[in-house]
């Protein structure tokens, strides 16, 4: 509904047209919009606004209200669909939403850096067990447990990423602002039931309860950083102003690997040796 001037003045129910007395006038059926948008809203923040308000259009306006016209749920699904699939694409390394039509040559062009980030980045955290190679010689039970360890860090860590990323993306930025502490508090949780069973496997396997000790300790610690890096890196990047999904999952499993070798062999240098 809209004035001489075309400004808008509300909206009305088709359910209450219909039972509506046909002599009366329409103003006591005009309700106050829900919400509206400026013609320069980003394509994503309409589909989060029609979502949130479980809205079938959303008026498009000027800043002096004057109506421009609607945009439907139909109009938007689109690109809801294809930002998705952008984040989903960015979160696997993936930068480049074509590359699902990519032949094999500019798929390894588009791929090939990413990757090559990812090697830096793990040779960066196997560096760890070099530190630490008398220790593992001594001890080889070691080597069995350390990537079991980063590898249960890396998909807690994933888990959080997931989690974090689809709340922004789904209500926008800064909605995931309290997810860092109850991500640490579930990786206090699952620590210390996966620390329990990973100890008891290293006891069966070597027989020293120290050793239990020290794994249970380690994968404690990984699941807590696991918890508070997959929710803490996207985060900071969201309010820096980063897409999220670009370059979270790199730093999360490089934390997670380096941090989960770290814990374990370092705390095995002190308790067992």
């Amino acid at each position: 509904v809209i004035d001489q001037k075309r400004r808008l003045l509300g909206t009305m129910r088709l359910d209450d047209l219909v039972v509506a007395d046909p002599a009366a006038s329409i103003e006591g059926l005009v309700e106050e919009p829900s919400v509206t948008v400026s013609p320069d809203v980003d394509q994503e923040e309409v589909g989060r606004l029609l979502s949130r308000y479980n809205l079938a259009a959303i008026p498009v306006v000027t800043d002096e209200g004057v109506l421009l016209g609607r945009i439907t749920f139909d109009d938007v699904i689109d690109v809801i669909e294809s930002e998705q699939t952008e984040d989903i694409l960015m979160l696997a390394g993936v930068p480049d939403e074509d590359e699902l039509r990519h032949n094999w040559i500019e798929s390894v062009t588009t791929r090939l850096p990413w990757l090559m980030l990812n090697l830096a980045t793990a040779a960066i955290a196997a560096s760890v067990i070099l530190v630490f190679k008398d220790l593992i010689e001594k001890e080889l039970t070691l080597a069995f447990i350390a990537p079991i360890i980063a590898a249960l860090g890396g998909s807690s860590g994933t888990q959080s990423l997931a989690v974090t990323i689809r709340r922004i993306t789904v209500q926008g930025s800064g909605s995931a602002r309290g997810f860092v502490a109850k991500e640490i508090l579930i990786g206090l949780v699952n620590g210390a039931v996966l620390g329990s069973g990973v100890a008891l496997l290293a006891f069966l396997i070597d027989g020293n309860v120290m050793l239990g000790v020290v794994v249970l300790l380690a994968m404690w610690g990984n699941q807590i950083v696991a918890g508070f890096a997959g929710a803490f890196i996207p985060t900071t990047l969201d309010r820096a102003g980063i897409d999220p999904s670009i370059a979270s999952s790199v730093f999360v499993h490089t934390l997670t690997d380096l941090l989960g070798f770290f814990l374990l062999l370092w705390l095995a240098s002190h308790l067992l040796l």
